[in-house]
């Protein structure tokens, strides 16, 4: 298409989850639910970590920043949908939807390399306790950190140097609630075949190397616990199970979105709610509540809080 032929577009609209308007009703008071809980539980978290001394360790210190992080994801779409679902104008600038594009393929890197370092500390502190602190010491977690952020800055730009420039002359319609590369790439007005295979390969490759990696540390700390005891058998399986459980619905959407070839909108929809309002408060769930240490720091912190009311 010559370029003169072009009807720019500078807006884009979502077309939604539903257009039915009870189910919309349902998702505005489940979208604001899950997001005050996933506020509220993640930022409890990195407050807890950073104020009680007993908390200090490398393992809570990649807790914190996974919690951070999934608030921050859930941030990137929750609030735009609950806001287009209440005024029922959901639209968005070309520029405001390429920079959500950045953030959440920013936070999705971060938040894979993170976990996997997650997977990496706990198969120190299991298969070599005695070398734990050695190995995992504070210059080694700030460098996981930095590590896990520039990785995600390299994917996110990796995966949007090549679509800010595309024309746009069409359709300017998303069937998404969100601004989603694969069909932010297809609305554009040109031949966008290598393009959707390049975002396709680098995505997946970012996701299903760190799903190995982490299920292959996840084996090695059975078959390390395994030649213990059958007790400690059991609870690893009994924790690392819960841990697969989240990296498998982590994981899942990312690959299923991204190697699929045949995508259906009504399951790229659920997996989208998946990834932004569930697993935020699944890994909350399962890394903190299940969490005998961080339990005992939520009851000490709620009696200092109380005492500190009754003095007052």
């Amino acid at each position: 298409m010559n370029e003169s032929n072009y009807s720019e577009v500078s807006e884009f609209i979502f077309l939604g989850l539903s257009t039915y308007r009870p189910t919309q009703y349902f998702l505005f008071a489940f979208s604001i639910i899950s997001y005050a809980i996933t506020f509220l539980g993640n930022f409890s978290v990195v407050f807890i970590v950073i104020f009680d001394p007993h908390l200090h360790s490398p393992m809570y210190f990649l807790l914190a920043n996974l919690s951070f992080v999934d608030f921050c994801f859930s941030t990137s779409t929750v609030p735009k949908l609950i806001s287009d679902l209440y005024s029922d104008h959901s639209i968005i600038s070309i520029q405001s939807c390429i920079f959500q594009m950045f953030v959440l393929h920013l936070l999705g890197g971060c938040e894979m390399v993170l976990l996997v370092a997650m997977a990496w500390d706990r198969y120190v502190a299991i298969c070599k306790p005695l070398y734990y602190l050695t190995i995992m010491n504070p210059r080694m977690c700030f460098l996981l950190l930095i590590g896990a952020w520039i990785i995600g800055l390299i994917h996110s730009v990796a995966q949007l140097a090549f679509v800010v420039h595309l024309p746009f002359c069409a359709s300017n319609e998303i069937d998404s609630f969100y601004c989603d590369l694969p069909r932010f790439i297809k609305l554009a007005c040109i031949d966008t075949y290598r393009m959707e295979f390049l975002v396709t390969a680098d995505s997946g490759l970012i996701s299903l190397s760190t799903f190995f990696l982490l299920i292959m540390s996840y084996i090695f700390i059975l078959f390390t616990v395994r030649k213990q005891s059958l007790g400690s058998l059991s609870k690893a399986l009994s924790t690392l199970s819960a841990h697969i459980s989240v990296v498998i619905l982590f994981f899942g959407p990312c690959i299923f979105v991204y190697i699929w070839p045949f995508p259906t909108v009504p399951v790229d929809k659920f997996l989208a709610i998946l990834d932004f309002m569930i697993i935020p408060i699944l890994n909350l769930a399962i890394y903190t509540l299940r969490n005998k240490d961080m339990k005992v720091a939520m009851r000490r912190l709620s009696v200092q809080l109380l005492n500190k009311k009754n003095i007052c």
